[in-house]
């Protein structure tokens, strides 16, 4: 990304002449070492930061760089100054074309003109010593230009961006994430954007028991990609965030809260598009480290290596390594994570650029038990009811099925791809995406044989009888392969693509069970060897449920981005087709033994953007969008409704019409949105043989209509405000069956729909000092299809404050920060776990995490 280094000697003296021009006589132009976070190009103490938009550019600087590009849209309000008086000690073309050479080899202006004694914070000494007569220094900005973002700059403190799609998207920027704490996930750095509601079960992001929905639609509901790579669950459609990638390695984080794009490789995205993005690897060789500890015995470190340029290939690189641990904030049990991250690039030519990124993961972690709202009112977050044994007792009233190390999750993952641009002729270009992946878990609980119903006849093997305490097993194991291909066409005012996207994925589920001995234990969590399982007096292994499933996707899509008006007006028109095949067997008692799906839907889609004026644009949008059921709900198992029946694929059409606007100080947008949905199906929790299993409920038609707005400041001395809100209005459109008949749900408000939620921010960083305070406000929601039972509203903060250094020996920028979450330890339930029909059957919260404060310490090298 540090296109200005490859500028000819010629374009490098020409744009240090050029821009000896806009700045004042003692102007600073330094090398500034690499910070570990970003790659830093230059540094400039400047007062007229418009100064690129007049500067001619050479030709292997394209449209699409990042510095010419901020440069030319990013303007900072100024107060008037008096006319510079040229410096007579201007360095001449050829010492500015050497010091040029000397950063670009990573030297300071000092070693670079052969000096080594001169600091790189130091001016040349003026031409005349007369100087009681010369006007006073006027104050200047100052600002870090990276190959990244400008460092404290961002509107909104990162929280907002301008935005030219024709539809409705919100992203998140390093300075915002840079300023989280690092344990943090996807999900908590999208949570104060308009519509997002995020579900936690811990402060500091380590539970995998999480769920975010956008619009009152779940998690399900959206679709998520790394750097062109599908990332749901390929069963149940869900996002683990804590198996994405660490926080230090993203480079942007979008929410498109009303469709994913034409391209995306996704099925389910009716409640829109989570797009993640890696940070670029570093020219130079260097790298990044922290450390972090907090409450609940919390540490964690990270270290990424940056390879710089390898040789004389192109090729740049990282990988980085991460470990944390914590303890339950709730009940007994800790969780425990290790994570790889790696990207290696070449760029070339004219647009071409290759990457090979990828992520492990592996973790156990420990079990937050959701909650009903007759025990939450009685006990709160630290009541027995509420939570697991901390020791094993056969006796208690659980009979020992809720000791807390029978519950404890290990998984992991390893994905891969090789995300591809290249550009075939002037106006022709190839994306490509090929990827991998493979994943293993476990989600076990406690039970007994008899309550399975398992044990008959004979005993099983290692089980003295019916009530002996057992560990159930639900381990799942899936490998995933696919491509996704685009072919990107310029003609006249036409832009257009054509694409093919092939998805193939196995999917296998069993439930063993491991005996426990006196103590609680049960050995191998990861569930290696059979012989560790209780065995049928065969040697068979006892296995409760099975899935098989075998899933193959194609899909073919067409789309044309005409431009009118000297580009004022944009049309995009597109048609996806895709087939979905889906086989697979089971050999759960009671379930039909195979089972398969073939769906070939239609989707098209139109988007219109006009673009008023340079600040105000408008913008319309209908899209179309499906999706199969839950894995376990195709081979027509027992749903939360009773029923046992297959259900019917989900269809819903979208439309979004927004303003947005972009000023010298303030960005804005404000968007409406409807949507129309056909079998809506809902996610929930079923208990299967004490394991918590996903699964799908059918909720019929649903109408969803509101409005989201949010605004944000550029940095006004040093402070960036930033504010967003939604309304939503969501009805069940009709009677919903259940084992009793048909139940009166039509016109009742949608589960998991929250009317209101607002959120607001503080930034403030002025290169050495800076925080950011937020706080979020999530409005009551119904937990059941009848209406007769919702989770109250909540209101949760969070503030982060911190220093960053200069430069010290090695070091590069390091810097101190404090991350405090949940800041005021307000009890609360986040999100409901488990919807059912009537509050009679039960529904399940999930518990948000108490206070949590962690301290970080982090620095380049």
């Amino acid at each position: 990304m540090l296109q200005l280094l490859f500028i000819t000697a010629y374009d490098m003296c020409r744009f240090l002449s050029h821009l000896r021009t806009f700045l004042p006589a003692r102007t600073i132009i330094r090398d500034v070492p690499e910070n570990g976070a970003y790659d830093t190009l230059f540094e400039y103490i400047i007062s007229v930061p418009n100064l690129f938009k007049t500067m001619s550019y050479p030709s292997g600087v394209g449209q699409n760089n990042e510095i010419k590009r901020f440069f030319q849209e990013y303007e900072m309000p100024r107060t008037p100054r008096p006319p510079v008086v040229p410096d007579a000690g201007i360095l001449s073309c050829r010492q500015m074309l050497t010091a040029a050479l000397g950063m670009a080899l990573g030297m300071g202006p000092g070693m670079a003109a052969g000096n080594d004694n001169v600091p790189a914070t130091s001016t040349a000494a003026p031409a005349t010593s007369h100087t009681t007569n010369q006007p006073a220094a006027p104050k200047v900005e100052r600002m870090t230009v990276t190959s990244q973002h400008v460092v404290g700059t961002q509107p909104g403190g990162g929280l907002i961006r301008e935005e030219d799609a024709a539809k409705s998207v919100s992203t998140i920027g390093t300075d915002f994430m840079r300023k989280q704490a690092p344990s943090a996930t996807a999900f908590d750095m999208v949570s104060l954007l308009p519509g997002a509601n995020v579900s936690s079960s811990d402060p500091l992001g380590f539970s995998p028991q999480t769920n975010i929905s956008v619009r009152g639609l779940g998690g399900d509901s959206l679709g998520y990609v790394l750097e062109g790579m599908p990332l749901n669950d390929i069963a149940y459609y869900n996002g683990y965030p804590g198996q994405f990638a660490d926080t230090e390695n993203y480079q942007s984080v979008s929410l498109e809260q009303g469709s994913a794009d034409l391209d995306s490789p996704v099925l389910n995205a009716a409640g829109g598009l989570m797009n993640l993005s890696f940070r670029d690897p570093s020219t130079r060789a260097g790298g990044y480290a922290d450390v972090s500890y907090g409450s609940y015995n919390t540490n964690r470190q990270f270290l990424r290596l940056e390879t710089g340029q390898i040789g004389h290939t192109g090729i740049r690189g990282f990988v980085s390594y991460s470990h944390g641990y914590t303890d339950n904030w709730r009940g007994p049990g800790h969780d425990e994570r290790q994570h790889i991250d790696f990207k290696f690039l070449r760029e070339w030519g004219a647009g071409n650029r290759v990457s090979v990124l990828g992520t492990w993961n592996t973790m156990v972690a420990s079990y937050y038990p959701p909650v009903d709202k007759a025990d939450w009112q009685a006990e709160g977050p630290h009541g027995a009811a509420n939570n697991l044994a901390a020791t094993y007792n056969p006796n208690d009233a659980a009979g020992g099925t809720d000791y807390w190390a029978l519950y404890r999750q290990p998984e992991r993952i390893f994905y891969v791809a090789a995300p591809a641009r290249l550009t075939l002729a002037d106006r022709l270009h190839l994306k490509l995406t090929p990827y991998a992946q493979w994943s293993y878990g476990n989600d076990p609980g406690g039970t007994t044989m008899g309550e399975t119903g398992m044990f008959s006849g004979a005993s099983p093997a290692g089980v003295p009888d019916a009530d002996a305490v057992v560990r159930a097993n639900w381990t799942q194991t899936s490998y995933r392969s696919g491509f996704n291909a685009a072919l990107d066409w310029q003609v006249a005012n036409h832009d257009l693509v054509f694409g093919y996207w092939y998805d193939y994925s196995d999917d296998s589920e069993h439930q063993p069970f491991t005996a426990v001995n006196g103590s609680g234990y049960a050995p191998d969590i990861w569930v290696d060897r059979i012989s560790r399982t209780v065995l049928l007096p065969d040697g068979q292994q006892l296995d409760a449920g099975s899935y098989h499933m075998i899933s193959q996707t194609n899909a073919l899509y067409v789309g044309d981005r005409m431009h009118f008006l000297n580009h004022r007006l944009m049309v995009d028109v597109g048609f996806k087709e895709v087939m979905l095949d889906r086989h697979g067997t089971t050999t759960s008692a009671g379930v039909q033994t195979a089972a398969g799906s073939n769906a070939a839907t239609p989707l098209p889609r139109i988007a219109i953007r006009y673009r008023i004026t340079p600040r105000h644009m408008v913008f319309f949008n209908t899209t179309t969008n499906f999706r199969t059921p839950d894995e376990s709900a195709l081979f027509g198992g027992v749903t939360a409704s009773g029923i046992t029946t297959q259900l019917k694929n989900e269809y819903s059409v979208s439309e979004e019409l927004g303003y947005r606007y972009s000023g010298n100080l303030i960005i804005g947008s404000l968007t409406l949105f409807n949507y129309d949905f056909t079998n809506r199906e809902i996610q929930t929790l079923l208990n299967v043989n004490g394991a918590q299993v996903d699964s799908t409920i059918n909720g019929g038609g649903q109408t969803s209509r509101g409005v989201d707005v949010e605004i944000g400041l550029k940095p006004w001395h040093h402070f960036a405000p930033y504010l967003s809100g939604e309304y939503l209005h969501a009805t069940i459109d009709s009677d919903i069956p259940s084992t009793s008949g048909m139940l009166a749900t039509r016109g009742k408000t949608a589960v998991e729909s929250p009317t209101l939620q607002a959120s607001a921010g503080l930034s403030y960083d002025d290169g050495h000092f800076f925080g950011i305070a937020s706080v979020h406000y999530t409005g009551r929601q119904y937990s059941t299809f009848m209406n007769d039972e919702r989770m109250p509203d909540h209101t949760t903060g969070n503030l982060a404050i911190g220093y960053r250094m200069d430069d010290h020996a090695f070091l590069s920028h390091p810097e101190f920060r404090m991350n405090f979450v949940n800041i005021t330890n307000q009890h609360y339930l986040s999100g409901v776990a488990t919807p059912t029909l009537t509050a009679a059957d039960g529904p399940q919260y999930y518990v948000g995490g108490g206070l949590a404060v962690l301290f970080t310490a982090a620095s380049g090298f």
